[in-house]
């Protein structure tokens, strides 16, 4: 146990656990966060109600593998919700599985009243179905824990918009990081799902290499599960930008939890997405942030970080700015959401760097780039594939994929 912990181990019998009572819920006040429980079941993040709330959704046709290629999804939008896409806040995005279908948490400005929350579905043809969320058959869990409404950071942000920053569930848990009311804020809550009595909380510290110190105020801002030698264990990412590593078997009530920490991924950046998928390496982990390129992981390599002692030295900065497991270095930056869309592709939410617009797109998972971004030498109408080029149907593929299948034929010589 580090020294913090030792100094400050009288707090642990003042974690407060979260409430899970289940109810039928009133409509959400705000949304944030989310995550599918199952096919039919969507789970959102409610700070200003203080509440997780289950979405029952109509049944969904099996979707369409057909990549998005949505490059101003906020018109669509707002058109569906009445309102003008300059009104439009972008909060969260998940794929329902085997649906094709894209979900999408938006505040709405109304004028100068509380925005009022709003969830979209939105397929690749770009068709914008809303949910009615006044009138969707749900279920809630009570959050009592969360932040006092009075604490804010930078002057107008609530720290209660922080309650929950990722959720994950496994096994008929759901896995919820955020901020509590407790002196250790960084609170890891793991409700029963469906919800049904009582949740338990665990206060999180870690070691930041970036501050050279232990934190226990900033929450995880992202995270997935994984098996670590046999050993499901969450792998998870703080702001700024420290990996950790926490097994399941370690979140009981009231818990006092150091995470091991096994990478630093440099300072300055914020963690956006963070998803897991089998890959042509085997199972792998994709990190993205809101200032840096994306991080690629073999989860092979996180467990043997995780088997090893965390890390505990400050980085050596500028000589040795990053610590720890290894990453692969992937060309994704301007993200601001990105989810698994199927076994193909991911799908992204950004911006155009040049209009602003809000952009929904696919890219291929393995190449994790969308070649339409670039002009290079293979974009000259005079350009020639040479006989043994393997790019020629690789590019091919990602032309068609992207919308532009009639540029896709270039010929080799």
């Amino acid at each position: 146990m580090r020294p913090a912990s030792r100094l400050f181990s009288f707090v642990l019998a003042a974690v407060c656990a979260a409430t899970a009572t289940a109810a039928a819920a009133t409509p959400p006040r705000s949304v944030g966060v989310m995550t599918f429980a199952d096919a039919d079941t969507l789970v959102l993040a409610d700070w200003r109600g203080g509440r997780l709330h289950a979405i029952t959704l109509p049944p969904a046709p099996a979707g369409s593998a057909a990549p998005f290629n949505l490059k101003d999804v906020a018109a669509p939008i707002a058109r569906a919700l009445h309102t003008r896409p300059e009104h439009l806040r972008f909060e969260d995005m998940a794929f329902r599985p085997g649906s094709g279908l894209a979900y999408i948490t938006l505040s709405v400005s109304r004028g100068k009243g509380t925005p009022s929350p709003a969830l979209v579905a939105v397929d690749a043809t770009g068709r914008v179905r809303p949910v009615d969320l006044a009138t969707a058959r749900s279920r809630s869990a009570r959050i009592d824990d969360a932040p006092a409404a009075d604490q804010v950071f930078w002057r107008d942000v609530p720290a209660a918009t922080f309650t929950v920053t990722d959720m994950v569930r496994r096994d008929g848990k759901l896995y919820v990081a955020g901020l509590s009311n407790a002196s250790f804020a960084s609170t890891l809550r793991v409700f029963d799902f469906p919800f049904q009595g009582r949740a338990t909380a665990s206060s999180i510290e870690m070691y930041h290499p970036v501050h050279n110190q232990v934190e226990t105020r900033a929450p995880i801002r992202r995270m997935v599960i994984a098996t670590l030698d046999g050993e499901p264990t969450l792998v998870a990412a703080f702001t700024c930008s420290p990996l950790v590593t926490i097994p399941l078997r370690d979140l009981k009530d009231g818990a006092h939890i150091a995470a091991k920490t096994i990478a630093e991924f440099g300072w300055g950046s914020a963690p956006v997405s963070m998803v897991a998928f089998d890959g042509q390496q085997g199972p792998q982990v994709l990190l993205t942030h809101s200032h840096k390129s994306a991080d690629l992981l073999s989860v092979a390599d996180i467990a043997t970080a995780s088997a090893a002692p965390g890390l505990d030295k400050p980085i050596r900065w500028p000589a040795e700015p990053l610590l720890g497991v290894r990453s692969t270095y992937v060309p994704l930056s301007g993200v601001m959401r990105l989810d698994n869309q199927n076994a193909d592709f991911l799908a992204a939410l950004r911006r155009d760097e040049a209009t602003g617009a809000m952009q929904l797109v696919s890219m291929r998972k393995g190449l994790f780039l969308r070649l339409s971004d670039f002009v290079n030498e293979y974009d000259f109408a005079d350009f020639q594939y040479g006989p043994n080029d393997g790019w020629r149907g690789v590019h091919g593929m990602l032309r068609t994929d992207e919308g532009f299948a009639d540029l896709a034929p270039k010929k080799a010589p």
